[in-house]
């Protein structure tokens, strides 16, 4: 069976040492180069390959990024190609298939082929969630400056929101609407999901289709017999089903 790979790195020179050091691996066959992120979670949605060879220093986009972009169903095999310090290195032993400090040689490259050949052997089908990239993500979104990233795909651009730039998150069926620095952004994720991303990062849902920054609230307005409208420093005005005391609790926690 034939290994199919991208292979995403931002400098040709590596991108062609990768090609290269594949020329003699009969079972792999690239199908798609990429110089950045962006072109990067294109590929891997449009090809499925099995196997990336993943730079994680790249303009706009990081390595991480394009991890976070995916579908963890649809992740293929994943060999970071890095020049990262010690410190970042041992996340990658701890959690990653496989990765390749630049410069490695070509013995160190085929380790990292037989590696994802095994891995690819045992699999159980390509879409069985690749674990060790899911808590590779996890490791890094825990020490991540500003809290989680949310990322919007735009017909000309896909970028990163910082959760501190969030003011409040609307459901809408399986997608949900950011409100963040003035703007909207439709994001295809459910607010389930969402949830569970954001509430260790200061957010709450207040009803069942709204989830709010608690450290965007002004003030929360009485409007009646225990109902009460969340006043943002914006002036957005949010109804707000749940009680009075639980969001009092979640403010003082922060």
């Amino acid at each position: 069976m034939k290994i199919r790979a991208v292979i995403a790195d931002d400098e040709p020179l590596a991108r062609q040492r990768i090609l290269a050091l594949l020329a003699d691996q009969e079972d792999i066959e690239v199908v798609a180069e990429c110089a950045d992120g962006a072109a990067t979670i294109n590929a891997v949605e449009e090809h499925h390959p099995d196997l990336l060879f993943l730079d994680v220093q790249m303009p706009h986009i990081d390595g991480f990024g394009v991890l976070e972009a995916i579908d963890p169903g649809a992740l293929p095999a994943v060999i970071f190609t890095t020049a990262h310090d010690e410190h970042a290195i041992r996340a990658f032993e701890v959690h990653a298939l496989d990765y390749l400090l630049k410069p490695f040689k070509e013995s160190r490259f085929q380790q990292s082929i037989n590696r994802a050949r095994q891995h690819l052997r045992e699999k159980a089908g390509p879409s069985t969630e690749d674990h060790r990239i899911t808590a590779l993500l996890e490791h890094l979104r825990a020490g991540q400056r500003g809290g989680p990233r949310i990322l919007v795909k735009q017909p000309d651009r896909i970028f990163f929101l910082r959760s501190d730039q969030v003011d409040h998150i609307e459901a809408a069926g399986n997608y949900i609407v950011v409100h963040s620095l003035g703007e909207r952004h439709i994001v295809r994720e459910t607010m389930a999901a969402m949830e569970r991303r954001l509430s260790h990062a200061g957010f709450m849902r207040i009803s069942r289709a709204v989830m709010v920054n608690l450290h965007a609230i002004r003030e929360l307005q009485p409007m009646g017999a225990s109902e009460y409208c969340v006043i943002l420093k914006n002036g957005a005005r949010l109804q707000m089903t749940c009680s009075l005391r639980e969001v009092q609790q979640r403010i003082a926690d922060l």
